[in-house]
């Protein structure tokens, strides 16, 4: 059931364009673009699942996946981590005034992931910060910089922190560049998890992609699904 919030004068509800739903954005602050969507969309729900969304920022990616899946699979929860305080608060709020009661924010570095959360998710979606340090940005607000550029984690460490939360045969859905794609599946495997399924985004059918999504398994064999190239026009 829809609940009302209290928005501050640079807060905006947006609509998510599925089932009148909506999320809480801040007009001076990150907002989410397409990546976001594509993620959402590329990952797979399975009943009962529990789901975390790492570098959540203002939680585009798990509601929107959330508004996806709700009506066909039962029992979905999340847990949701994210650095910035004012980005959980925008999370809280959406959830609040969606009447999403299964969503639970954490404010906090994914470095210092709580124990409790040691191996409790069959699913991480991730949208990082994918650029380099030095690529750019360098004129972004801090607070907008460290959601695209790895100043505060770097993959390392992202994958890090999916095997320790990851049960065994557990799943990441990850967007990344799709110039650093040997790099992702490299990082990944020496936490254990095994990249199975990659899908290229390009913007047009004559250029290169610049995205790749990945799925990856924990513990699981090698072997891995080539999708069709997603044109993102």
């Amino acid at each position: 059931m829809e609940k009302s919030v209290e928005l501050s004068e640079y807060e905006v509800l947006e609509d998510m364009l599925i089932d009148g739903l909506k999320i809480v954005q801040d007009t001076r602050l990150y907002r989410f673009t397409s990546d976001s969507v594509l993620l959402s969309k590329f990952a797979r729900a399975k009943k009962g699942e529990e789901v975390a969304d790492f570098c959540a920022g203002s939680g585009i990616v798990a509601f929107h996946f959330y508004a996806l899946n709700r009506h066909r699979i039962e029992g979905l929860k999340f847990t949701l981590f994210e650095m910035q305080q004012s980005l959980v608060n925008l999370s809280k709020k959406t959830a609040r005034y969606n009447g999403f009661d299964n969503f639970d924010i954490v404010q906090g570095k994914l470095q210092e992931i709580p124990k409790q959360y040691n191996e409790k998710f069959s699913l991480i979606l991730c949208n990082p910060p994918y650029e380099r340090i030095g690529t750019g940005f360098e004129n972004d607000e801090y607070h907008k910089a460290v959601c695209r550029k790895e100043l505060t984690i770097k993959l390392k460490e992202i994958a890090r922190a999916a095997n320790f939360a990851l049960k065994f045969g557990g799943r990441i859905a990850m967007l990344h560049r799709a110039d650093r794609l040997a790099e992702v599946c490299y990082t990944l495997k020496q936490e254990n998890i095994e990249v199975k399924k990659i899908q290229f985004v390009g913007g047009r059918s004559a250029t290169k992609p610049y995205l790749v999504l990945v799925e990856g398994v924990k513990g699981g064999k090698p072997s891995c699904e080539i999708l069709p190239t997603i044109l993102n026009e």
